[in-house]
């Protein structure tokens, strides 16, 4: 999941920015993480645990305030509230890179993402862009031809994934809905040479970039086989104990992210 990490403080610059190319720092000064980054490391701490997930990610909301949270989750997690809230917002699928790595079977996938979205986004997009997220990368941990990859998640899930980055890009806006992300998500990885240039493609879109380049980063990890030290070592200096904590945790659980272990220890 450290690739999702990694790919929202990227982005977390170039959020609404409307930037159109792939050529642009990959860390600035302002570089840090946000709720994509939070709200992930508390689905793992989910699966790691079993704890309630409710509970979990209201605890990491306040411990974590003001990270870009959006509306609907910000009232729902201050007032504590139990009931999800119909969502097809992004936030069901920035959040499941880690269903996508821990369970060995499509079947549990699914299920487990599914049940990752529906505490808060339980509207029909928003379970569907949490299952193709978790699907995508649970196919590109096993699968190394994004051709395959393509046919596979565009059969289950629906989406169209032929349209070209060049041809999205030119009209492509900020868009906060599952169905206005996960597939252009998905589009930048299939487009990618690698886990950074999968990263500079899912920003050079111009949108919501820190959650496209979650969605997009956790993929890339999962079909690359890891994150480049130097990227990883760059990130982790942005991160709290807490969130190092939880990654390093999974990590040893559900294997490396990145070709040297000793980057997150």
């Amino acid at each position: 999941m450290l690739g999702a990490i990694i790919g929202d403080i990227i982005g977390s610059v170039y959020e609404a920015a409307g930037i159109k190319t792939k050529d642009f720092p990959l860390f600035a000064p302002r570089s840090t993480f946000t709720d994509d980054s939070v709200l992930t490391v508390a689905v793992a701490d989910w699966i790691l645990t079993g704890q309630d997930l409710t509970d979990l990610l209201q605890a990491y909301y306040r411990a974590y305030p003001g990270r870009g949270y959006g509306g609907m989750f910000h009232e729902w997690a201050t007032k504590k509230l139990r009931a999800p809230y119909n969502s097809f917002g992004n936030g069901s699928a920035m959040r499941a890179s880690p269903v996508g790595f821990a369970y060995e079977t499509i079947e549990e996938v699914l299920l487990w993402a599914e049940r990752s979205s529906v505490v808060t986004h339980n509207h029909p997009e928003g379970i569907r862009g949490a299952q193709a997220t978790a699907a995508a990368i649970y196919y590109a941990r096993r699968v190394k031809d994004r051709g395959r990859i393509k046919r596979l998640l565009e059969s289950q899930f629906g989406y169209n994934l032929s349209t070209p980055l060049d041809e999205i890009r030119p009209s492509y806006s900020f868009d906060e809905t599952c169905q206005g992300t996960v597939p252009q998500a998905i589009i930048a990885f299939l487009e990618s040479t690698s886990y950074e240039d999968a990263i500079r493609n899912a920003i050079s879109l111009g949108g919501d970039a820190d959650t496209l380049a979650c969605i997009t980063g956790g993929i890339a990890e999962a079909f690359y086989g890891g994150i480049p030290l130097d990227i990883a070592a760059s990130a982790k200096q942005l991160l709290d104990p807490k969130l190092t904590d939880g990654i390093h945790r999974f990590r040893d659980r559900f294997g490396l992210a990145t070709k040297d272990a000793t980057i997150f220890d």
